[in-house]
């Protein structure tokens, strides 16, 4: 038998910017998933994973504004797809950062 998976369940260094009484796992799904990707550690990728599935991760990632390089090519690797697949590649290529930061 499987226990409903909580907010409470996720690593709380998730949330430090959250209001966690009204906050709501399927309506800041895409929010959620993003913070996550970048954030999380290997048990709340496995929550999300059993949460959400795989598919709406996916779907999640592809059409996130930002993620950090490193997320971007571990979603990239895991679904196989091209990084230039991803919005936030493309929205990172029109605003080029002038920086070396």
């Amino acid at each position: 038998m499987s226990k409903e998976i909580t907010i409470n369940d996720f690593s709380q260094h998730l949330f430090w910017d959250v209001d966690l009484n009204g906050f709501d796992l399927d309506k800041y799904k895409t929010f959620f998933i993003q913070r996550v990707l970048e954030y999380g550690n290997i048990k709340d990728w496995n929550l999300i994973k059993k949460l959400y599935g795989m598919e709406a991760i996916k779907e999640a990632s592809l059409n996130a504004r930002s993620l950090d390089a490193v997320t971007l090519s571990f979603v990239a690797t895991i679904f196989n797809i091209d990084k230039t697949e991803f919005r936030c590649y493309k929205h990172r290529q029109l605003f080029p950062n002038l920086w070396n930061s």
